[in-house]
């Protein structure tokens, strides 16, 4: 069995291993949601669990035949491949090959595919109501009730390590939650068609959830995600709102009792507090867009729940951050699915259409309803009511589709410029409303992010929307991704991103390596960055200092990199990456082509190699970039100790 310490377990969710001796300044009072409220004043706010009806349920058939019929077609035939289907297994062995192997994928693959055909199931049930699915229905709810752990193998974070579940340790994590969430929106939306295969399965599925869920979190403050102990130095993170969309559905769908249901809401308010905390006032996810649909849009799923059980009462969408949050999906949009994604992020993303365009409209942004709009036309798989999704983000997109296929057909907003300053992430392109000329996106920040990459100063370059100078992103996740070896996988290095490595040496994971002395303009000839960069090496790097500056030149649609750089002592060879999916073409000294970009170079300083990376068997990084990357590596051979030095990415 795998066991633990402290600072591996931290080490695993991104978490400092002790308070670090420079923290993060507090960000604001953890109090915007549950100031003003009490477990007191929650019980009289909220509407009554028996009357209060998010979804129409499957007795409720005016609304499940509006259904256009090709949903309602697809959503049945989607349960219907299921029907007669034995149900697959989750053996012991299979969970122990996470510990044996360090492999996720063949637990996951089994687990993700029990919870997507209950869900499927449910669904056509409630679309054909004629009891057909039932039966299956009734197996997928027994044989989810009868496994030991509601969740996957990697997130069994017990204080005993990793193997098989402690039976005397109840852990809440995100996919267990998803779990509980499923089984309440079951009982939701075909309570009497259960109660009528026995009167015992929603008591069972209730009795469950009590247990997995709803009391593990109302009797401890000490899991991590909740940020409501104080003796723990964590980082909040998406896992905080994603349970707390499913703890928050899970209350107000399976607590009978009302003075319980209101304490228990009115801490998941205050844990939503804790995460609002960890953010700055630009609203901006250290985690990627990718990781936005579940901490941002997870944010919102809450707060849409909130606002449903109160009719109204209990809304927050005036809040400030609340509406910049939701705002940070389209300030990295570059174009198409192409997203700024530094971070644990694939520079591909897929945001929910229906997410996007419910968000604008509820914090009345008419640019983030139109980016959602396009997005469930222009790629529709954005905003299929078939795909699969947890139940609860599906619901609502079902219920959504005729507002969104009312909304103007909008492109997407294509924002000139963005500085989100608590993340140090700008944003700048040519022009307004276009993707035409070069689109730059750079970062300052430290190397304790949540979902971090030793990436301090990196940037990417994209033309005409198309990718041409590129953060690779990460691979499919395994026992490695999230363990003390996180910096062994190549994606995490600095040397891997569009950076310089000094003898060898790349910047170094933790909070103390950071960017300093930042500072970002934009006007109508150009946006930059510029930052020391130094702080982020180890001191076997031998930096006495290294600026940094990225400049877009608007006007000569063209990326310019200054370095100034000064080394305690000499130095043998300093690399620059530039990682590309472009192929790259040798043109005149000191002159490279990627694509459809120009690298000019100081050729008495550096010499270029090329290195090809093949990417084969991962998922995550194929769907990006296809079968391959190329490193360029601008190569200067025993550097003077202070150089000053210019790069230009222009258009061919």
């Amino acid at each position: 069995m795998l066991q633990l310490t402290r600072r591996e377990f931290a080490a695993l969710l991104n978490l400092p291993a002790a308070a670090p001796a420079l923290a993060p300044a507090p960000k604001r009072p953890a109090n915007i949601l549950a100031a003003a409220w009490s477990p007191e004043k929650l019980s009289g706010a909220l509407i009554p669990r028996e009357t209060w009806q998010p979804f129409p349920t499957s007795g409720d058939r005016k609304e499940w035949v509006k259904l256009p019929p090709e949903v309602s077609k697809a959503l049945i035939a989607a349960g219907e491949c299921h029907l007669g289907q034995v149900w697959p297994n989750l053996p012991a062995t299979l969970f122990l090959d996470f510990v044996r192997t360090g492999r996720r994928l063949p637990y996951e693959k089994v687990f993700y595919s029990r919870r997507d055909r209950l869900r499927e199931l449910v669904l056509a049930e409630c679309v054909e109501a004629k009891g057909r699915f039932l039966d299956e229905i009734l197996n997928g709810i027994w044989t989810t009730c009868e496994e030991t752990f509601w969740s996957i193998p990697s997130c069994l974070l017990q204080k005993a390590g990793f193997g098989l579940p402690d039976p005397d340790e109840r852990v809440v994590d995100i996919f267990g939650a998803d779990t509980c969430a499923l089984l309440a929106w079951t009982c939701y939306l075909l309570g009497p068609q259960l109660d009528k295969i026995s009167p015992f399965l929603r008591r069972r599925i209730a009795l469950e959830i009590d247990a997995r869920l709803l009391t593990p979190c109302l009797d401890r403050v000490n899991f991590w995600w909740m940020g409501l102990d104080p003796k723990l130095h964590s980082n909040l993170n998406n896992w905080t709102t994603w349970i707390g969309e499913a703890w928050i559905t899970s209350i107000l769908l399976m607590e009978t009792n009302p003075a319980r249901r209101a304490a228990m809401l009115f801490k998941a308010m205050r844990s939503l507090d804790a995460f609002l905390a960890g953010y700055r006032d630009d609203g901006g996810c250290d985690e990627g867009p990718v990781y936005w649909g579940r901490a941002g849009g997870g944010l919102f799923g809450c707060l849409e729940l909130l606002h449903s059980a109160s009719n109204g009462v209990l809304d927050f969408y005036a809040v400030p951050l609340v509406k910049e949050i939701g705002r940070y999906i389209y300030r990295v949009h570059i174009s198409e699915n192409w997203f700024v994604n530094f971070a644990d992020s694939a520079a591909k993303a897929h945001p929910s259409g229906s997410l996007m365009f419910r968000y604008g409209r509820a914090i009345d942004d008419e640019k983030l309803q139109a980016m959602g709009a396009w997005q469930a036309v222009a790629h529709s798989n954005a905003h299929d009511p078939t795909v699969n999704e947890v139940i609860g983000s599906q619901l609502w997109t079902i219920f959504s589709l005729g507002a969104v296929a009312a909304a103007p057909r909008k492109s997407p907003p294509f924002v000139r410029d963005a500085w989100l300053d608590g993340i140090q992430v700008m944003t700048a392109r040519r022009e307004e409303g276009s993707v035409r000329g070069l689109y730059l996106a750079a970062k300052g920040g430290h190397n304790a992010e949540s979902h971090n990459h030793n990436d301090v100063g990196n940037f990417i370059v994209y033309a005409d929307g198309n990718p041409v100078i590129v953060d690779a992103g990460v691979g499919d996740y395994t026992a490695k991704t999230f363990s003390p070896q996180r910096y062994d996988i190549w994606t995490m290095q600095s040397g891997y991103h569009n950076l310089p490595t000094i003898d060898g040496v790349m910047q170094h994971d933790g909070r103390h390596f950071a960017a300093s002395q930042v500072s970002y303009h934009s006007d109508d000839a150009a946006a930059e960055i510029e930052l020391n960069i130094e702080k982020a090496y180890p001191e076997e790097a031998n930096l006495e200092s290294w600026r940094r500056r990225v400049r877009l030149d608007r006007a000569a649609n063209r990326v310019e990199l200054f370095e100034r750089y000064s080394l305690k002592k000499p130095v043998k060879k300093i690399t620059l990456t530039l990682m590309t999916p472009c192929e790259v073409q040798r043109d005149a000294a000191g002159q490279l082509t990627l694509g459809p970009v120009r690298v000019l170079y100081d050729a008495s300083v550096f010499s270029p190699v090329i290195e090809e990376i093949k990417i084969v068997d991962n998922e995550r990084l194929q769907d990006s970039w296809g079968d391959r990357l190329f490193r360029v590596l601008l190569v200067a051979e025993n550097p003077i100790a202070r150089g000053e030095w210019r790069v230009q990415i222009a258009r061919r």
